[in-house]
């Protein structure tokens, strides 16, 4: 047991660390909101495309393509958008918040909590099968993102522009441009799979001490109730539903690792900019963002711990 408990703890605590000193560079003012946007941005169109990449190219593709876990991972999140949006239209009648706590439930931060996670538990170049997740979660991810908010703001959805979002976004164009490196056997100088190497490895540390650094805390007041429903759905509910019955169908080991960096990660840093850009509620979206990201490090540590405990992983 007390071995268990150390390794979830190991898994975890780093990644709580970074989220604490990227918070304390925000108090200190070595860094404020403007230039925290700033280096969000060269994250996540620099750093986290060379580690889609990176850990897809380094390992072999053959193995990392799990189709049981494709198709279990995105009924699971077709399922749990279902239900978000079925409690939304339930407990809030004003639209941009509804649109706000779908995003919040079903939408998690898989790419810079999720990640991590699994390589801090399986180590560098071992998490492919978790990179190529990311190529295909992703998209889904920023496809229901769009047609949620537009709905709920009665927009009108332009198919043509979530198309051009997904093919532009930088995290896919760096996993597609591994799997096909990849796919082909494409052998790179070595002096360029140095660099990428270590760029790649600046991405989680940077990545996190920058969502650490981007907490904004915004009115909590009148919206404690929704606030709490996105809290307990996100941290709670869905991973507790999808991860419990992943374990009885028989999922085990980096695929299951691999399920908890999907389901059990805090609602994604993105989701505030784009309610925000889409006139949805920012404030509530900021808020769901930094508590769960707050509260993921005991959370996660805990379906960690209890999953461990029983020998799925």
């Amino acid at each position: 047991m007390s071995e268990n408990f150390i390794i979830c703890i190991e898994a975890v605590l780093p990644m709580f660390i970074l989220l604490a000193i990227g918070y304390a560079t925000r108090i200190v003012g070595l860094v404020n909101d403007s230039e925290a946007d700033k280096l969000n941005s060269l994250a996540f169109k620099i750093l986290f495309p060379f580690l889609m990449f990176n850990n897809i190219y380094s390992t072999d593709i053959s193995e990392s393509v799990n189709r049981n876990l494709i198709v279990f991972a995105l009924a699971a999140i077709g399922i749990v958008y279902f239900v978000a949006t079925l409690v939304a239209l339930r407990v809030e009648r004003m639209p941009q918040s509804r649109g706000a706590m779908i995003q919040a439930i079903y939408r998690s931060n898989f790419v810079i909590m999720g990640l991590p996670l699994a390589t801090n538990i399986y180590g560098h170049g071992t998490i492919g099968v978790t990179a190529v997740m990311v190529a295909i979660v992703v998209p889904v991810y920023n496809v229901l993102a769009v047609i949620t908010l537009e709905i709920y703001r009665k927009g009108k959805i332009k198919v043509h522009k979530i198309i051009k979002n997904v093919l532009t976004n930088p995290l896919i164009i760096g996993a597609v441009a591994g799997i096909v490196c990849a796919l082909f056997r494409v052998n790179l100088p070595g002096v360029v799979e140095t660099t990428i190497s270590q760029l790649a490895a600046c991405a989680t540390p940077v990545g996190i001490m920058i969502l650490g650094a981007s907490f904004r805390l915004t009115s909590v007041k009148a919206q404690t109730v929704n606030l709490v429903i996105c809290l307990i759905g996100r941290l709670i509910v869905v991973p507790g539903a999808v991860l419990t019955t992943a374990a009885l169908i028989g999922i085990r080991d980096i695929n299951f690792v691999t399920l908890i960096a999907i389901f059990a990660s805090p609602c994604a840093l993105s989701s505030y900019t784009m309610a925000r850009q889409m006139h949805s509620d920012y404030h509530l979206a900021g808020n769901t963002v930094v508590f769960s990201s707050a509260l993921c490090c005991f959370t996660m540590f805990m379906w960690l711990y209890v999953f461990k405990s029983m020998g799925i992983f």
